[in-house]
């Protein structure tokens, strides 16, 4: 986020009109005295002027400090909640998980509150022990390359810079991450591990909580192990009801001013009509789409290559960046939940915390309609977790619907093995659970609360601001597929991408969107070899590192080579900005073109096999000539095939063991020589 201030001094800088020469009443020495004297005013003035701070500028929609409690444990101590849920989220999983569990807390004679820790000074988490009975849990989830979310930057911080003392204080930590990253679970790790070693007191085992499998089983199975645990912990019983609790109760608004209603806003009312800068996460910029074209020549997907404009929204952004973009759902799947329940999507309603002290109002933006809570607002493309299933339960008519909803929510064998196949498996979401139990059919305001917020989606972009300031270029494929029941399944993002058509009836198209900083970043000295892993849609932000190395070429700057591996399954079908690469090999811009087409011969040619191929002249780049490598795409097979690559060569050209090789990778990721921007 980029806040720009500045003080205009132009005006009291002028200097003062000469004294007219008739005045006999005061000499050339009197004038020049007089001079001076007004001189020496304007300058203390000026200084004075610019020694005052800068004022910092507000996050739109932000309570001002005053209004907001910043301290959790007077917010405790005042409701009488002794369970505090912090939570590092960066796509809503952690903190949904929170809420989970400070929910849980009231089933066992307790009071918990979710709380994110950017809201809160986390340095008054040594007086947490002022509460009897108290206790603080962590779901902390893992972010790129074993970062915190943006919202525990602050919390991580702190953590490593203190060394107050947390005597007295229990805490439990869950770990959300996924197995195909190398840091798998680090913050959540660092967190558990710091906090004790800061005195405070581990009183339940550290969750892992892994994406590449089932992660809602692994918190389901861990929960159902702390709660009885906690419960001998702290002396008291399960109060054995199992009934719903409804966090929000619903407002519907019959005579309300339009123009007070969110229309798919995420923070400010009116934000999509009047915009401000800074843009962020809650206030994203409207880019026009200015190109939308198809990337491959021919075969069965859609490869796309989009375009939006920057102008004028002060927003910056640096090779290797990401770029983050707000999708809406599919109508035709919105309607269908409308017709399903039978209501109609056009009533206003509200959704009002009924724990007046929350920070949280409301799980959306209110007051809205359904129509835009479920086209903006709620996830109901991706198969809804156990919780949500247990909580719709109560309404199935059919006792054995109910019985089953249920059994899924349970860290019973049986019951897990029903959710991973008539859920996960099948690929059933919301409304597809809907039409397959006819039995269940919820009141909307209900479902509303229990679905998952609509995250952004994040795309690595795909130019250079330095030679395309105004215009940021996204690179994605539609993401279509049937399911085991039959039915056509599109990506919510991509499939709204797609259709994000230049002039649409007239209108230009637009995509609310922010910038998110990355570590992905081109080498200091640009005389630095560079070697770029990047197959599929992988090849993305090195768009940007070779529109930048021609760019930093054109300035006369000393460029060392560019070598870039990329891939597609057949050359004459989807090899990705073919023009471009080739244009930039003959400018000399890019050292060496690798690019391996995997279908077009018998074996499957993959870039880990081009490069063991160039492995002599790989190693002198890395070892000799302080080369920097990047890779780009999927982490589950690619990244990891590309990185044994990388141990082969240190084995058998530097002479190392597997253990010595896998230690100088790991030495040059430290260094930042080896950096990855993948996704499984």
């Amino acid at each position: 986020m980029f806040y720009s201030g500045y003080l205009d001094l132009s005006e009291s800088s002028t200097q003062p009109e000469a004294m007219e020469e008739e005045n006999p009443l005061f000499s050339n020495l009197d004038l020049f005295l007089f001079t001076l004297i007004a001189g020496l005013i304007i300058y203390w003035f000026m200084s004075r002027k610019k020694a005052e701070p800068i004022p910092e500028f507000k996050k739109l929609d932000q309570p001002a400090p005053s209004t907001q409690e910043t301290s959790f444990i007077e917010k405790m101590k005042k409701t009488g909640r002794n369970i505090v849920v912090f939570y590092g989220s960066q796509t809503g999983t952690g903190e949904e998980f929170a809420n989970r569990l400070s929910k849980d807390a009231q089933r066992y004679g307790m009071k918990g509150m979710a709380a994110d820790p950017e809201e809160y000074d986390m340095s008054e988490l040594s007086r947490l022990a002022e509460i009897g009975n108290s206790l603080a849990i962590f779901c902390m989830a893992t972010y790129g390359e074993g970062d915190p979310t943006d919202n525990a930057q602050d919390f991580y911080d702190w953590l490593q810079e203190t060394d107050g003392q947390l005597n007295g204080v229990n805490y439990t930590v869950f770990a959300l991450g996924n197995k195909t990253y190398e840091h798998y679970n680090a913050m959540g790790a660092y967190v558990d591990k710091r906090l004790e070693e800061l005195g405070a007191k581990r009183v339940f085992d550290l969750g892992m909580g892994d994406d590449d499998g089932n992660l809602e089983e692994d918190f389901v199975t861990w929960r159902e192990q702390f709660w009885p645990a906690m419960c001998e912990h702290f002396g008291v019983e399960a109060s054995g009801e199992d009934s719903s609790v409804r966090q929000y109760e619903l407002k519907e608004h019959n005579d309300i001013n339009m123009n007070k209603v969110y229309t798919g806003e995420l923070g400010r009312l009116k934000s999509f009509e009047t915009q401000k800068p800074p843009f962020d996460a809650k206030n994203p910029f409207l880019a026009p789409v200015t190109v939308n074209r198809k990337l491959n020549k021919a075969g069965d997907r859609h490869l796309m290559h989009l375009e939006v404009d920057i102008t004028g929204s002060k927003i910056r952004y640096e090779s290797g960046d990401h770029v983050a973009v707000y999708p809406t759902n599919d109508t035709v799947i919105v309607n269908r939940l409308g017709q399903i329940l039978g209501v109609d999507l056009d009533s206003v309603i509200s959704l009002n915390n009924l724990d007046e002290e929350s920070n949280k109002k409301h799980p959306f933006p209110c007051p809205t309609t359904y129509r835009t809570a479920l086209t903006h607002y709620l996830d109901i493309i991706h198969p809804p977790r156990t919780n949500v299933l247990y909580e719709l339960a109560q309404y199935a008519t059919d006792p054995k619907d109910q019985e089953n909803m249920r059994k899924m929510a349970s860290s019973a064998p049986e019951g897990k093995a029903l959710y991973q196949s008539f859920v996960l498996e099948d690929n059933r979401n919301i409304l597809a659970i809907l039409e397959d139990l006819p039995s269940l059919r919820p009141p909307i305001d209900h479902l509303c609360e229990l679905m998952p917020r609509l995250q952004a989606r994040y795309y690595s972009i795909a130019s250079s601001s330095k030679v395309h300031p105004n215009s940021i270029h996204i690179c994605a494929v539609l993401v279509e597929y049937t399911t085991k029941t039959g039915r056509l399944t599109k990506g919510v993002a991509t499939t709204w991408l797609k259709n994000k058509l230049v002039a649409d009836n007239g209108h230009k198209s637009t995509v609310p969107m922010y910038i998110r900083k990355s570590q992905f970043r081109l080498p200091f000295k640009a005389s630095n070899p560079v070697i770029m892993v990047g197959p599929g849609t992988g090849i993305a932000p090195f768009m940007g590192f070779i529109q930048e190395r021609g760019w930093l070429k054109e300035q006369g700057k000393e460029v060392g080579e560019t070598v870039l591996y990329c891939g597609c399954r057949h050359k004459e079908e989807d090899y990705l900005y073919q023009e471009e690469l080739e244009e930039a090999k003959k400018a000399g811009v890019i050292t060496k073109l690798n690019v391996a087409f995997s279908r077009d011969q018998e074996q499957k040619v993959y870039v880990q096999h081009l490069l063991r191929t160039n492995k002599e002249d790989l190693w002198r780049q890395i070892h000799t000539d302080n080369a920097h490598i990047y890779i780009c795409g999927d982490a589950r097979n690619m990244a990891r095939d590309v990185q044994t690559v990388f141990y082969e060569i240190a084995e058998e050209l530097g002479g190392m063991t597997r253990t010595q090789a896998t230690d100088y990778i790991k030495k040059l990721m430290t260094k930042g020589r080896y950096s990855q921007d993948v996704w499984s």
